[in-house]
């Protein structure tokens, strides 16, 4: 019988070491006495074997074997990635050329 592995959805807050990222994971939870609902917030190191994921994208992780002293999850997929606004040759001119007109 195989256990079932806990599935998270997070976002990516860190991507500067190698095949590692870390997800912060917000979850809601009513308080047990005081019956409001409160925002909790977990961050995980997860492994990336490829070096995809990006700084503000949005991920599914899910629980694995222990890879390190830290690391105990894995990217299952990217859901949906941070647009990256890309500057073309043209507007790279233009703002060369207009600092130098100051």
């Amino acid at each position: 019988m195989e256990k079932i592995r806990k599935i998270r959805t997070g976002k990516v807050v860190s991507d500067k070491m190698d095949k590692t990222v870390v997800v912060l994971v917000q979850t809601l939870r009513r308080h047990p006495a005081y019956k409001k609902v409160v925002r909790q917030s977990a961050k995980f190191k997860v492994h990336d074997e490829k070096n995809t994921c990006r700084v503000g994208d949005t991920v599914k992780i899910a629980e694995t074997r222990p890879l390190s002293k830290d690391k105990r999850w894995r990217v299952v997929e990217i859901l949906r990635s941070k647009e990256v606004i890309d500057m073309g040759p043209i507007q790279e001119e233009e703002l060369k050329s207009g600092e130098q007109g100051q």
